[in-house]
């Protein structure tokens, strides 16, 4: 059944300098903390149900990715740069509209979020067992270990990690030394037209606290810089034009 909690019904996103989503503002402040709380946008919640497949075939129980998130739709760019997100109950497997997913991390220990990560890391660990050749079996909390150090050290720098990249970790996971063959590019990818110009629409500035959204009537300086040189190549300076012939 798709999460129903009744405050939680909008939230402003911005893209940040890491190009990853940000919540800046929710519905619900009572219950959601913004500080270091990231939003899944829509290419890179499709890069994650690629990554998931393979583990249909070792057990993966499909209620639990669709119990873990909270679906979000593109409502409007507004005039402080942020995104509106606007809270829908379509499943977020089923639905044929781009969708946002915000991770229910209300309890971060045993909320269906923290049960996802639990058993797609067992079923990663189970996987690479399967098509790798260890001296010894992989265990689950290798994998853990990897992950927690990497978070450390994002910790330690000032950064949040997030959800996309703390999910990718573990689906992406092979230990150091091995390589599967149908590992892809990590790039998360659309065949959406549309959604892939709204989220092209904004862009991370230097500042991770300010985001450049762009619409029908900015004009980016690249065009600028391109028609000014199309018009110097085909505009001869008057001081440049050509001597006449001596009579």
């Amino acid at each position: 059944m798709p999460n129903t909690t009744a405050k939680l019904t909008w939230c402003k996103a911005r893209i940040g300098e890491d190009m990853n989503w940000w919540i800046h503002e929710i519905s619900d402040p009572i219950h959601w903390e913004t500080d270091g709380l990231g939003i899944i946008d829509p290419r890179q919640f499709q890069h994650l149900l690629d990554l998931l497949e393979p583990l249909n075939e070792y057990g993966l129980q499909t209620d639990l990715v669709q119990e873990a998130f909270y679906s979000f739709g593109i409502d409007e760019i507004l005039e402080d740069k942020t995104v509106l997100l606007k809270r829908v109950q379509d499943n977020i497997l089923e639905s044929e509209d781009p969708l946002f997913a915000l991770p229910d991390v209300l309890d971060e220990e045993k909320g269906p979020y923290a049960d996802l990560l639990d058993h797609v890391t067992k079923l990663r660990i189970k996987m690479l067992n399967d098509l790798i050749d260890f001296a010894q079996k992989l265990t689950v909390e290798e994998l853990e270990e990897e992950i927690r150090e990497s978070q450390t050290g994002d910790f330690l720098e000032g950064r949040a990690t997030h959800y996309f990249t703390e999910l990718t970790s573990i689906l992406e996971y092979v230990p150091e030394g091995f390589e599967l063959d149908d590992d892809e590019d990590s790039t998360p990818k659309s065949e959406d037209e549309k959604l892939e110009k709204d989220l092209a629409n904004v862009s991370a500035g230097t500042d991770p606290e300010e985001t450049l959204v762009a619409d029908e009537t900015m004009k980016w300086d690249e065009e600028e810089d391109e028609e000014e040189q199309t018009y110097e190549e085909h505009t001869t300076p008057p001081d440049e034009a050509p001597a006449e012939p001596a009579k």
